[in-house]
């Protein structure tokens, strides 16, 4: 559906004047990135049209605005999803190969930006898609990180992390805006004055450090509707570029201190924060960006309306987790000292306008912050928290008098510590999980009392990913698949797929089906030898899991699985055995010690398997370096097997399985996050479900955990695999593994030896791995199972997820841009 916008002989035309114009050069000559940036300025063009379009449409209609308040924006690579979403990537394909220009090349020149590293940022990335496709009006409200988080290198089995730098050649997709900067205060003092005309105190924050806030707007395009709407990233400048008087008397610290801010602000996303340098520059960044989001939505707002007391009717702030929840007390601070309105209508606004969502089960994930770091930093806005602590407290002793131990569990200041998801939950008029199991545990166990005090608070809204960038754009041949066989309707309504499940005994369809994952399986063959340089069979099962590495989530379990599988090879070389190739990706915290160890263990274990010639290529081990966005849509499109083995009541949700469950495999899994509506949509019989299930590890939890040593004795397969990590079997150095192995066995681990139950669910993981090995061979039976999967996924569609909270939660108003 290319229109007029993408005329072919204009398009073509102008590639060729922005190569021109922007490097001097002919077609022939530029570079393949050079070549990039002028077909991205040519799209863009397109985009900006729309981008107008949009706005003016916005002016007119005066809708109610979402602002995504998010650390993370884990967008991906911009031109081939804008392509898609303008229905025009088949025309400009073509189009590119006219010029003798090959799409895919073009497309890998692009660098993912580095604005997000897990879930929680692919997440906001999928929602600012589906808010655009559904004709909502949406800022995605975030940080312009120079860097990232980090570019994964694997050096002699090693993470080492470099820096991403993702904006070295220019980032062709976004927009400088500098007329809409705003000023954010750090540090300083508050004085309080009378202020007679209002009759109240007047609080002036003095003595402060100032920074400037720049945006950088993103286009986020709607599929096929013209919508554009925005991702604001903010750049941190310096107010005075340069202290030349400071210079000159040979203050040269002083001279640069402001730039030295700016730029250490923005500088990588999660900076390590196991020391106080690190917390405070964290602090630093998350009240820069909401403060200067906030202060832009004032703005924006009263530009059109002149009763700021009506602002909720207008806008809602989504607060994505506990990093913004500072929006809460800084919405108040606005109000009351910039608006000149009291604390009661201040406060009455701030709770019709923020809305919570709880990404995390485990409280250690909650954020908390020293009261001597938050209030030195943060002086006014410590003050409003405290208020906010104090008349909560208040309520708490009413409902509950006398029960001293209600104020410990839920006061928003306590132990030193400002507590940022009570404060969320106290001032949101919503608080949401995001999978039916998380939301259950968080009302019956990590947020019992907040639920009990305020249950008309609560509400589930299970997480989804959009089908355009997962199937449209990291599928094409399932896409094409698809719409051969029931139209293109599930685009944009995904609940279609179930119209696939007429085909599950049609043996031609699955034949087909299953070609398409063989031909997705050579392509990701083909990039592991590019970038591994180990050859890998696409006729063994590919068994995947990629994600963050975090110990909850069990790539440890899954590579002890492996080592007791080479094992059983070796023991027993004329055992049937089904060739299998693990493949793995995922970053680890720069900080987080055991999750790099377990990466280099996985390495290990590749480095020997790999090369041990008497296994006769019946096993493999990859490592995917620097997983991202734009290989995880080449990997999802060839997995046969979905590894979702977290420790059961930890995972919040997961959108990893999603994507797995869409490109056609079937999931490998505890009853887990959002697992547990996948296999009620598709079938147990369709799924590997193995391990203890939430209830049972919440029970040993409270009562003091389980004795792994009984495993360790009784277990002879077990303990040699766990005897393996110590005795030099993958690496010379036998105290390279001592910490995963004390992990495990060691009763002083705190706070429990093996507290994700690895040891405990290991036999019930082999046996289901063994139930994967028998289905597999099957092939008719593998055909359906994963065809199957594609035709369930419907429900689990950002688009249904955003529709739930526009619904429940934000009640936004449907926009018309294009005309009919």
């Amino acid at each position: 559906m290319i229109d007029k916008q993408f005329e072919k002989e204009e398009f073509k035309k102008s590639v060729k004047e922005n190569v021109k114009f922007l490097y001097r050069k002919t077609l022939e000559e530029a570079t393949q990135e050079q070549i990039f940036q002028a077909v991205s300025y040519t799209v863009k063009d397109v985009i900006i049209d729309n981008w107008l379009k949009s706005q003016k449409a916005y002016e007119k209609q005066d809708p109610k605005i979402v602002y995504y308040m998010s650390m993370e924006f884990l967008m991906g690579r911009a031109l081939g999803n804008n392509l898609i979403n303008l229905g025009a990537y088949g025309e400009v394909k073509e189009a590119l190969e006219e010029l003798g220009l090959d799409i895919n090349c073009i497309e890998d020149q692009e660098p993912d930006p580095a604005l997000g590293n897990g879930g929680l940022g692919r997440l906001a990335a999928c929602f600012l898609d589906s808010l655009a496709t559904l004709n909502y009006c949406a800022y995605g409200c975030g940080i312009r990180y120079r860097y990232g988080m980090f570019k994964q290198e694997i050096r002699d089995g090693y993470q080492v992390e470099a820096p991403d730098n993702w904006l070295k050649n220019g980032y062709p997709f976004e927009l400088r805006r500098p007329e809409y900067a705003k000023e954010v205060h750090f540090g300083g003092y508050v004085r309080v004055e009378w202020d007679p005309v209002n009759n109240q105190n007047k609080f002036i924050h003095e003595g402060y450090q100032a920074v400037k806030a720049v945006p950088y707007d993103m286009p986020i395009t709607g599929y096929n509707n013209d919508v554009v709407n925005t991702l604001r990233i903010w750049d941190a400048e310096p107010i005075v570029d340069f202290n030349l008087d400071s210079f000159d008397k040979g203050d040269y610290h002083n001279a640069v201190e402001q730039e030295n801010l700016a730029r250490t602000i923005v500088e990588v996303l999660y900076p390590n924060d196991n020391h106080m340098a690190g917390k405070e520059l964290r602090l630093k960044q998350q009240y820069f960006f909401v403060s200067a989001s906030l202060q832009a939505a004032i703005a924006k707002y009263k530009k059109t309306h002149d009763d700021i007391t009506k602002l909720h009717e207008k806008v809602v702030f989504q607060m994505n987790d506990t990093h913004p929840t500072v929006a809460v007390a800084e919405l108040m601070r606005l109000l009351m000292d910039q608006e000149g309105l009291g604390w009661d209508q201040a406060w009455d606004i701030t709770t019709k306008c923020c809305a919570y969502t709880n990404h995390t089960i485990m409280s250690e994930a909650l954020e908390k912050w020293p009261i001597e770091l938050f209030s030195r930093l943060l002086p006014r806005v410590y003050q409003i928290i405290e208020e906010i602590n104090r008349r909560f407290i208040l309520e708490i002793q009413q409902k509950y008098p006398g029960n001293f131990e209600k104020i410990k569990k839920m006061a928003i200041i306590y132990d030193g510590q400002v507590k940022m998801a009570h404060l969320a939950i106290v001032a949101g008029y919503s608080v949401n999980g995001v999978a039916r199991l998380h939301t259950e545990i968080l009302k019956n166990q990590e947020l019992k009392d907040f639920y009990e005090m305020m249950p008309e608070k609560f509400n589930n809204k299970t997480n989804g990913i959009t089908q355009r960038r997962f199937l449209a754009h990291g599928n094409p041949l399932l896409a094409d698949w698809v719409t051969d066989k029931i139209g293109p309707d599930w685009i944009t309504d995904l609940s279609q797929l179930s119209k696939l499940k007429v085909y599950a005994d049609d043996e031609k369809a699955l034949q087909e089906f299953m070609t398409i994952k063989f031909k997705n399986k050579e392509r990701l063959a083909k990039y592991i030898l590019e970038h591994n340089g180990v050859e890998v069979d696409p006729h063994s099962i590919f068994d995947i899991q990629v994600k963050r590495l975090h110990e909850y989530k069990r790539q440890l379990l899954n590579i002890l699985h492996v080592i007791y599988l080479y094992n059983q090879i070796k023991a027993h070389p004329e055992m049937d055995f089904y060739p299998r190739t693990f493949i793995f990706g995922a970053k680890a915290s720069a900080a987080y010690a055991r999750a790099k160890k377990i990466i280099k263990l996985i390495n290990c274990v590749a480095d020997v398997v790999n090369n041990d010639a008497s296994i006769n290529g019946k096993l493999k081990v990859v490592f995917i370096e620097n997983y991202r966005v734009s290989n995880a849509e080449i990997i999802f499109a060839a997995a046969d097997v979905s590894e979702q083995i977290s420790t059961a009541s930890k995972e919040a949700s997961g959108t990893g399985n999603m994507k797995f469950m869409l490109n056609g495999a079937p999931t490998l899994g505890t009853m887990d996050g959002a697992n547990v509506e996948i296999v009620q949509e598709v079938g147990e019989e369709n799924a590997f479900i193995f391990g203890m299930s939430s209830d049972q590890i919440i029970n040993y939890e409270n009562n003091g955990g389980y004795d792994p040593d009984f495993i360790y004795n009784t277990d002879p397969e077990i303990r040699q695999v766990l005897m393996q990590l110590i005795n030099g079997t993958f690496s010379s150095d036998t105290e390279m593994f001592r910490d995963i192995y004390n992990s495990l066995l060691d009763k002083r681990n705190m706070p429990r030896p093996d507290q994700y139950f690895i040891l405990g669910d290991f036999r019930s993981y082999a046996e289901a791995q063994k139930r994967v090995e028998e289905a597999y061979k099957d092939e008719k039976r593998w055909a359906k199972m994963a065809l199957l999967n594609t035709a369930c996924s419907g429900k689990f569609t950002s688009d249904r997820t955003i529709q739930e909270y526009v619904d429940d939660i934000w009640h936004l108003d449907k926009v018309v841009v294009k005309e009919n």
